[in-house]
Formats: C-alpha cells, structure tokens, sequence
C-alpha cells in the first residue's frame, strides 16, 4: 500500500507516529519504558501525532492519553515467554491499520512481527537494545530466539536502531548491516520533596545506590555480596524487581548484611529523590547498550562505580570508577575507598555531570528520532 509523502513543510506537524513493543507508559519498568515516555512526549511537543502501544496488565485500560500521547492499551498472555510476543503481535496488527507514516518497534524478539506493519505500507525502525543472547535468564530456548531475530533484524525492518556504538559495530562487523546510533538520555530535575529519604531513613550523600532489574546478568547478588566486606555503617540501597524472578530476589535478600535496604522498585520523584541524594551510584549490568540507570546516576550528578565492558566505558568515559563485577574483592575495595575520600567521590561527580550534559541530552536524543521518521516517511510515500 502507497501513501503521499508528507510536505517538507509541514512533515514535524502532520507525522503519525507509533511506538510498539515496551510494556507502555507512564514509565514504571525499564529503560524501553523511559525511551518510550520521554521520546514520545517530546515528539508530541514537536507537532507529531504519537501512539504508544500498551500492555493492559501494565498500563491503566480506562487511560486514552498522557501527556499529549495517544496510549492503545492491548491484552497480552503474562507470561514470561508471551508477554511480549503476544502484545507486539496484536499491536502491530493493529497499528498496521493505522494509516501511520512511520513505526518504531522495540526489541530484537519483536523483529518477527516488523513485516506486518510493512506489508501495509508503514515504514519501521526496529531498536535493538544491546545482545539480548547473553542475558542469563534465558534458557537455550529463549538465546536461540535472539539469535535468529538478530538475524532477522538486519533484514526485516527500514531501519535498525542502535543506542551504543559498541552494539553499531557488532551489527557492521558481524553481520554487515549498518544502523542509526541513538543513545538513550537524562533531563535532571530537582525532586519536589524527601518523602522516599525519610521513609527509609537516608540523609543527603549518606547512601550507597544500586538501581537496576533483579536479574542475574545485573549482579545485584554480587553487589550485596561484596557490601559484606565494606566497612563502615553506610547503608546500601538496593533499588529494583523483576516479574519473573521471585526465587532469585529472594535469594539476593536472605544473603544481605543488615545495612542493606531493600525498597522494590521507585518510580518518578521518588527515584529522582534517590539520584539527588546519593553519595555513589553503583552500576553492574553485563548485558546491553547504553543503561538509562547509568546515564541518569550521571546526569544527576553522581560518582558512578562501574563494571568495566566496553559498553559501559563507552557511557561514562573518564567519569566512572570501574571494577570487576566477577571479583567481588574489587569492588569491595573501590567502594571503600571511595567512601573513604569525600574529594575522590566529589571529583567524579563533576566528571558525570558534565559527561551527561554534554552526550545524553534528551532533545538531542528526540531530534535525531525526528529526523529518522521524517526519512522513513518519505521512504514509505515514495
């Protein structure tokens, strides 16, 4: 199916848009939900018209809009092997019939389901965030899965999207097909109140910080079990769930020392009450691109220790402190002597700050997206 190309004089006003593949938003799960809500209201802000595909175990069914966004609210099957496939199938079914200029779909597993949209004339970016092949909570099942979409993803969409330079290269060096780097972003902004501090009793820059998924390729086990050898009463909070990994937070809390909070997941002004006040940030992902936690710990203004993958130097650069996430000794000792240096810690919190400033912008992150759809709109009117 052919459509008329949108005017290049009035393409950022008249651009529909649909973003499939996350669980929604507002953003309450991971960093597929944060592009997905910062991204789609900025766009709205640019004059396109924006639809965000959502779970409605997930997302508030009676919900029709948030901030200027159209929300499609679909059902699913909730499980950890369905819950995905199942709603990207039906979204793009259903967004196939939107008459959309332009899609962007998430995740490599989805790539199976980018032909549904094209054959209806919709031209699709598809983001791929980092290997998901690697990820530990696969089975063989589920890594035989990402490898063959990876495949997929280098032939199926218009476009691939990568957020690391690192993962633009696997992509070039292995498989031959160049992508769009776009990285992910931060926007600081003060927190409204202390409400999450004073629930868990935390003072200003008094606090270790841990923010990620309770997965195992995110080391929260490691993390609590190098804390064990820091000295000191600094509290260390543990922020984060998973869905389907109840058997391994539980674990990851029985073996914690006493000085180890754990507050499930924070959301909004809470989480930005946790990066404002945070003496040091601990990032310790194995898998992926560029990690929004990371990003934001940085943009916050935060001293970021960080396991050391070319991922992750790629993110913070001379800004972080980097350690061995496998050699729970090396850690120990980073984080104590971090703590033990209140000019060390300062030093490098400047280095982030400027660091995210000056590379994770999220108007810059927005117009590069705008510039991707204004290119695949006119590749799908031609």
């Amino acid at each position: 199916m052919s459509r008329a190309a949108p005017s290049s004089a009035g393409a950022r006003r008249r651009l529909r848009v649909a973003l499939l593949g996350s669980r929604g938003i507002p953003a309450r799960y991971g960093g597929y939900e944060t592009l997905m809500e910062e991204l789609s209201r900025r766009l709205v802000e640019r004059g396109l018209d924006v639809t965000v595909y959502c779970r409605s175990h997930y997302a508030d069914r009676s919900r029709r809009e948030h901030h200027g966004v159209r929300l499609a609210v679909l059902p699913t099957l909730r499980t950890k092997h369905l819950d995905t496939p199942v709603h990207t199938l039906l979204s793009a079914i259903h967004a196939a019939f939107g008459r959309y200029d332009a899609a962007l779909v998430v995740n490599a597993a989805n790539a199976l389901f980018v032909p549904l949209l094209r054959c209806t004339g919709t031209p699709t970016a598809l983001h791929v965030d980092g290997l998901e092949q690697e990820r530990a909570k696969w089975g063989a099942f589920g890594r035989w899965v990402y490898r063959v979409s990876e495949l997929l993803a280098c032939r199926l969409p218009t476009a691939l999207v990568t957020d690391a330079e690192v993962i633009q290269r696997h992509f070039e060096e292995r498989r031959g097909k160049s992508s769009t780097m776009i990285p992910y972003g931060v926007e600081p902004a003060p927190p409204r109140d202390r409400a999450v501090l004073e629930r868990l009793g935390l003072r200003h820059r008094g606090f270790v910080l841990y923010v990620s998924r309770f997965e195992p390729e995110n080391n929260p086990h490691r993390v609590v079990e190098a804390y064990r050898d820091v000295p000191g009463e600094t509290p260390l909070v543990m922020v984060g769930d998973a869905p389907y990994a109840r058997s391994f937070i539980e674990a990851v809390r029985a073996s914690a020392d006493p000085r180890v909070i754990f507050p499930g997941a924070i959301y909004g002004d809470g989480y930005r009450e946790l990066l404002d006040a945070a003496l040091v940030c601990v990032h310790a992902t194995e898998v992926g691109g560029t990690h929004p936690a990371l990003v934001e710990a940085m943009g916050y203004g935060n001293c970021v220790l960080v396991h050391d993958t070319p991922e992750n130097r790629e993110v913070a650069g001379a800004a972080g402190l980097y350690f061995d996430v496998r050699r729970p000794g090396n850690l120990a000792e980073m984080l104590a002597r971090v703590l033990a240096d209140p000019k060390l810690a300062a030093r490098h919190r400047e280095l982030a700050r400027a660091r995210a400033k000056e590379r994770f912008s999220w108007e810059a992150v927005t117009d590069r997206y705008v510039r991707l759809f204004e290119r695949l709109a006119v590749r799908g009117g031609s």
